[in-house]
């Protein structure tokens, strides 16, 4: 194989066709084609499903483009280590987060120092995250929850405490507190499965011999405050995440202390990244500098 064949079909997987891999590599569409070509005669393997214009990586493309990721991100490593008038950081730091407010100080230190560095930042569940966190598909996840794993560094950001969420006004005014061992008297909304705030509520219940049934589940933590907000029932949320929906009230738990400890994570083999170390420089200095 050869490495114009291997960055042909890196950039293919990386922007979903051969015209948009062509422009990135300031080539023509058919010399990205033949690169492509020749690397699959070459091995006898498919590496891309080409059918009424759409371009989907196989099997076999998913895993080589998982180690292309690998192998043209320690050609970049190189190239900053031997430039030595290498200032600034630059390029795009991809975050994936259960919710985006663990991260947002940590994303303003970050985008001071680092300019030139394009942020983007996606939620969803911890099942997930750890997914793009090893296909190379984010940088930075932030979970609710200490993670261990072999391949993973880890940083703790702190506990949070979990909290029955409702609408204004579906339980009395000045209701303060609620009891964890009430709600199998009310609808529950729950999210999906993979949330560790949902995770988290199971173990509790479970530990408390209740039998806590959702009445609604639903995808993503933005469409189970748009439900509860609705009146349907209660859901629930940590207290990091509430922030400032005046439809909404959260109310912590007179009879339990749950909560969820959020943790940065990043894949081992990536410590090394300039863009992943200067973003962990910027979360240790709001951990220890919260207030500025």
């Amino acid at each position: 194989m050869r490495y114009s064949q291997l960055r042909a079909f890196h950039n293919v997987a990386l922007h979903g066709g051969f015209s948009r891999a062509a422009r990135a590599l300031n080539i023509s569409q058919p010399s990205v084609s033949d690169q492509v070509r020749q690397l699959e005669q070459r091995h006898d393997v498919l590496l891309f499903s080409r059918e009424a214009r759409q371009v989907q990586m196989t099997a076999a493309g998913e895993a080589l483009f998982r180690l292309t990721s690998e192998m043209f991100e320690v050609e970049e490593r190189i190239a900053a280590l031997f430039d030595e008038n290498r200032k600034a950081l630059s390029g795009h730091l991809r975050i994936m987060a259960d919710s985006a407010m663990h991260v947002t100080e940590a994303v303003r230190r970050f985008r001071e120092s680092s300019p030139d560095v394009f942020v983007t930042i996606r939620t969803g569940n911890t099942e997930d995250l750890l997914r793009r966190l090893r296909n190379y598909e984010a940088e930075i996840g932030v979970v609710g929850n200490s993670i261990s794993a072999a391949d993973l560094d880890s940083v703790d950001l702190g506990r949070t405490p979990i909290l029955g969420l409702v609408a204004k006004g579906y339980f009395p005014e000045g209701t303060g507190q609620l009891r964890f061992r009430d709600l199998g008297n009310h609808p529950l909304v729950y999210r999906e499965q993979g949330s560790r705030t949902r995770a988290q509520v199971e173990e509790e219940a479970a530990r408390l011999d209740l039998d806590l049934v959702p009445a609604i589940e639903v995808e993503g933590r933005e469409a189970m405050r748009e439900v509860v907000a609705s009146g349907a029932g209660i859901g629930f949320i940590s207290e990091a995440e509430f922030g400032h929906d005046r439809r909404l009230q959260a109310i912590p738990f007179a009879d339990v202390d749950i909560g969820m400890w959020e943790s940065l994570v990043t894949l081992s083999a990536r410590r090394d990244v300039p863009l992943i170390r200067g973003f962990l420089k910027a979360v240790q200095r709001s951990l220890a500098e919260p207030d500025i």
